[in-house]
């Protein structure tokens, strides 16, 4: 449909057929059996008598089953007045039946075209079940392990965000022209803004950053994402420097629609309009429509909010009645860019999603992204494990289907790989002696009953604990080799996951030290949504895999790794820390007026503390191999560069094990001298390469222009004549091969 006739479909009618274009609810408001009819939730969710009709309604949120959305869309278009097809919505994160890696995993694989191709899995899998839009991809920065959604999020540094971001949108949408793609949906990119960097890690906290934190580090990975055409944008439930952002028309109005010229929908979070009267910054859910609406925000997502009051303010108002016909036409284009008015069952043509759920092919990518998303830490001389070895396997997470994370919500357990199933695998081609025993549930029962709903979703073996205890001993006396499967549960990461103390259960860690008194090689693999404190058990294991929630196929590649069939190559997209009291801690920090010196170390008059140490327990881009890689003959070609000219650095790596091996090449800069003080070091880009053994190559950089740019006080991006730094290394707290350049006025 083109534009004209759209304008036209908008200008015929009525204000409460507009309103309701703006309206999400769920599935529980039709019967698809019957008739589209009010019932229980209509009064519930507060829609006030005799003002608002079910059959205007734009949006559904999480009706996910494709036999359910067919006969919802066909019910509903039986009963609209204009034809004006239904939206599905839902939030399918990281897969919607083939699980991948929990975001914030998925960036520590580096490969980002692998990422776009499990995000067109994702698309195509929803696809096939009708849906139209995915609330994906939150790309919110974040530098605190406290926060629960650090499991979707990419992780601390803006770069790997961005890439997320253009990964994502680009393998969801599919755009051609204005078009999306057959066998793709519609992205949204979330929360905007800087909902990553709650007060202390709190759940649905404030939020306050200077303008330098929030435009360089904070903002860059929405507009990644709106420059890769996303359709849509969510408001983030936080305030920011004391406003609600879904209220909050400088940031919605002046940065989002202006600066960055989205012009898509944006849809408020669940229940965030509403919520404005809670933050204090309204006092009536009037005031709340309006404020929400004058901020550009397009659709209501599950309140009343906007159905009882913004019909009488747009009669009222021609402002606001202006400002409805926009965003009405928003909500219209999105449904034509998807060609909805002409399949109305986009998708759904045969009710089948069977060919693509859970495909080989589908499976494949998500084996591979866990394969390179999960992360070596620590290894000393154990993995791979050898053939013809005893093998204790121990833990809670052993045989634990439910590890896809918090946020699969699509995911059924059924279809999980577990670690047990991955070794059943192998072992007898790897003539491995397997014996398995939980040692402990994940959580002890009083955790457990804190939870509530939850609870019934979570492996519980009924056993004593000293008796889970003593069968994990026993077959460990009887092994050359105890891989302990560890982690914390998936309801203590994800959305109202904050943790105060993000560490292992306490029950777990015990379970460790028994097993250790016994004198055994331990193997730990860590499951979480989050970097957890492995301080206090760090030196009672020989190695470290951290897995994080790895997806579907978790168990064949964790097996995969175990073997040594594929080697590890993951680099941490988020620092670990030490100890809660380093929290938040991150790699591009701001130096100090006074840093440790290293003949001084323990100067009273330092940036340090007295009780740690200010380094992390593993830093950013930190990851193992089971090969090593050798770096030399650093070269950088020219002294100086004008802002139309660039320089060009290289580095040779060459792979000096035995075994083929992936390697993450990081580039870093830093401004020396700026007006506003720079970071000690940032990430500017990346090259993962694949090197056999002793094979060597030389790894070529160019440093733009842009690279050196900041938002810098004068509000705006330039960069400032003067010396940078460059470091090449494989993390970032390799500095062993560093050059620098002028950049000439």
């Amino acid at each position: 449909m083109k534009i004209e006739a759209l304008k036209d479909l908008v200008a015929i009618l009525s204000i409460e057929e507009k309103v309701g274009q703006l309206v999400q609810l769920t599935g529980d408001f039709f019967d698809s059996n019957n008739d589209v009819i009010e019932t229980g939730p209509m009064k519930k969710i507060g829609f006030q008598k005799n003002k608002y009709e079910l059959a205007h309604t734009g949006s559904l949120l999480n009706v996910v089953d494709a036999e359910e959305i067919y006969k919802i869309q066909k019910k509903y278009l039986e009963n609209s007045k204009h034809k004006i097809p239904l939206l599905f919505m839902a939030d399918i994160i990281y897969g919607y039946k083939t699980i991948f890696p929990i975001p914030l995993a998925q960036s520590g694989s580096w490969n980002f075209p692998l990422i776009e191709k499990s995000a067109k899995v994702i698309a195509k899998e929803c696809y096939d079940a009708g849906i139209h839009v995915t609330f994906s991809p939150m790309v919110d920065l974040v530098r605190d392990p406290r926060w629960g959604r650090v499991l979707e999020s990419p992780g601390e540094d803006p770069l790997l965000a961005k890439q997320y971001a253009k990964s994502m949108v680009r393998g969801i949408q599919g755009m051609q022209g204005d078009q999306i793609s057959e066998n793709h949906i519609a992205a949204c990119v979330k929360h905007f803004a800087a909902y990553g960097a709650p007060q202390a890690g709190l759940e649905y906290g404030a939020v306050e950053l200077s303008t330098d934190s929030l435009q360089n580090y904070y903002l860059p990975s929405y507009k990644a994402a709106i420059d890769a055409d996303v359709k849509l944008v969510m408001t983030a439930f936080n305030t920011l420097n004391g406003i609600p952002c879904t209220g909050n028309k400088w940031l919605n109005k002046d940065i989002l629609r202006e600066t960055f010229n989205f012009t898509g929908l944006l849809i408020s979070d669940y229940a965030a309009i509403e919520e404005l009267k809670i933050h204090g910054f309204t006092e009536n859910d009037q005031e709340s429509a309006q404020l929400a609406f004058e901020s550009s925000v397009d659709i209501d997502m599950k309140t009343s909010v906007y159905a009882n009051h913004l019909p009488d303010l747009a009669k009222k108002d021609t402002r606001i009645m202006k400002l409805l016909d926009e965003a009405v036409l928003r909500v219209l284009q999105l449904k034509n860019a998807l060609g909805l008015f002409e399949d109305p069952y986009r998708g759904l043509s045969e009710l089948s999603n069977s060919h693509s759920v859970l495909s080989d092919k589908h499976k494949e990518v998500s084996q591979t992204l866990a394969e390179e998303s999960i992360v070596l830490l620590k290894n000393k001389d154990i993995l791979p494990i050898d053939e013809n070895k005893k093998i204790a396997l121990v833990g809670p997470y052993v045989d634990e289907p439910s590890a896809l994370g918090f946020w699969a919500i699509t995911g059924e357990t059924k279809d999980t790989i577990t670690l047990k199933a991955g070794l059943d695998s192998i072992k007898e081609e790897m003539k491995w002696k397997v014996q398995v025993a939980k040692g402990s549930n994940i959580l002890e029962e009083s955790d457990i009953e804190s939870y509530a709903k939850y609870a019934s979703a979570m492996s519980v073996d009924e056993k004593p604990k000293q008796q889970l205890l003593e069968e994990a001993i026993e077959i460990a006396k009887e092994s050359n080799i105890v891989v302990m499967c560890l982690g914390e549960s998936i309801y203590q990461s994800g959305e109202g996951g904050s943790r105060t103390t993000p560490v292992l259960p306490d029950e777990q860690v015990k379970l460790l030290k028994e097993i250790k008194k016994l004198g055994k090689q331990i193997v730990l693999i860590v499951y979480a949504g989050r970097p957890l404190i492995l301080d206090n058990v760090i030196d009672d294991v020989s190695a470290v895999l951290y897995a994080w929630f790895p997806g579907t196929m978790g168990g064949y590649a964790l097996a995969n790794l175990l073997s040594g069939k594929v080697n590890p190559s993951g680099k941490l997209a988020m620092t670990m820390p030490r100890s809660i009291g380093q929290i938040p801690i991150f790699y591009n920090t701001y130096s100090s007026g006074r840093p440790i010196v290293e003949n001084n170390p323990n100067h009273r008059f330092a940036s340090r503390y007295l009780d740690e140490k200010n380094t992390p327990l593993y830093c950013f881009g930190y990851g193992l191999s089971y090969t090593e890689f050798e770096y030399s003959g650093f070269e950088i070609d020219k002294e100086s560069m004008t802002e139309q000219d660039e320089i060009r650095v290289s580095i040779k790596v060459r792979n000096v094990g035995e075994k083929q091996g992936k390697e993450i090449v990081q580039l870093y800069l830093h401004d020396v001298a700026a007006r506003v003080v720079r970071p000690i070091k940032e990430l500017k880009d990346f090259k993962k390469i694949t090197l056999n053994p002793h094979e060597e190559r030389r790894i070529d950089f160019k440093i733009t222009i842009d690279m050196l740019k900041y938002y810098n006080s004068n509000e705006e991006w330039a960069s400032e004549p003067g010396k940078f730094e460059v470091i090449i290394g494989k993390d970032s707290n390799d500095q062993r091969f560093k050059g620098s350049f002028i950049l000439e006025d």
